[in-house]
């Protein structure tokens, strides 16, 4: 008998409260900002209004798509895997983005003072080839440093050990998303750059399968309208959303408002995805895994549910 897939990794299940007659199991990976929506969207009773019971998956990335293709999930959230997938040929597609711009953080040693006194120098990552190599890269050539030339990476692993690194000197930078910024201030390191300053890059949203967008779109669209209610709750409501995050991201409060602080510009209030920041995802994605061929933005992302739920939220005419 084949064995779940869920089965063969640390799963963290987050219930939904309400009870509702459709249940969709919604994976994600880290307890990291870009995926709060998905906390506001239960506690908030959005996932109810909209008649849904969400279970929330904490499932390791690299097996992820494998589980959405084969039911397992019904979603999954981080955009940069979905897209790379489809381009592989994937039956997987980008549905629509919680947060289409990455709050992501460059920090420092405090004797840089900008980001072309990297050069030359070494930023630690969690791991090689990963998203967050991915996007130093991206903003390091933003500042028109060749990465690949003028950068020496080094895989330190989680944030306490790379900033850890940065104290003994074996690295000058690292980057991460909200509470870095927070915590690295604390530690004496200073904020060279955030990348949402920088470029559009989508970090995380709703990826489904080519079965469900066929079969399940009235599905979709409820997912995405509770997405949408989340976002715009978020950017409205500091007071409402930090006790969230504290509970969510199992911060304390102070920590948590800087976090909010940080992200809350981040978060779309419709869910959009820009194709400016698709076509830089679809981009990076074939530079890692070395495709040359043209890829439309049609193969990676349906963005038509989408566009029905901003017309039912009087969004757009």
């Amino acid at each position: 008998m084949k064995k779940s897939l869920l089965a063969l990794v640390f799963v963290f299940m987050f219930h939904g409260s309400g009870h509702a007659a459709d249940k969709i199991r919604i994976g994600f990976p880290d307890l990291a900002a870009p995926f709060v929506p998905l906390a506001i969207a239960d506690k908030r009773g959005f996932f109810q209004e909209e008649g849904m019971q969400a279970e929330f998956i904490r499932i390791n990335p690299a097996i992820a798509l494998q589980a959405l293709v084969s039911g397992e999930i019904d979603y999954y959230t981080v955009l940069g895997p979905g897209v790379a997938a489809a381009i592989r040929g994937v039956p997987v597609k980008v549905v629509a983005a919680y947060v289409p711009i990455s709050p992501t953080a460059l920090v420092s040693r405090s004797e840089i003072k900008s980001v072309l006194e990297l050069k030359g120098k070494t930023i630690g990552v969690n791991a090689y080839g990963g998203a967050l190599e991915g996007m130093a890269r991206l903003m390091l050539r933003h500042f028109s440093i060749d990465p690949d030339k003028e950068i020496k990476f080094l895989a330190t692993g989680p944030i306490d050990s790379r900033f850890g690194a940065m104290k003994q000197g074996l690295t000058h930078a690292t980057l991460g998303s909200p509470p870095i910024d927070f915590l690295g201030k604390k530690l004496g390191f200073v904020v060279l750059a955030r990348a949402h300053e920088l470029f559009s890059f989508p970090v995380s949203g709703l990826i489904a399968s080519a079965k469900k967008i066929k079969e399940r779109p009235d599905e979709i669209k409820r997912a995405i309208k509770a997405g949408i209610k989340a976002n715009r709750y978020i950017r409205q409501n500091r007071d409402g959303t930090v006790p969230v995050m504290m509970e969510w991201l199992m911060i304390d409060r102070e920590m948590a408002i800087a976090t909010y602080d940080s992200s809350v510009r981040t978060y779309s209030d419709d869910l959009s995805l820009p194709d400016g920041g698709l076509r830089l995802l679809i981009d990076e994605a074939k530079r890692v895994a070395k495709v040359n061929r043209e890829v439309y933005l049609s193969e990676v992302a349906d963005l038509s549910i989408l566009r029905e739920a901003q017309k039912e939220l009087g969004m757009r005419k």
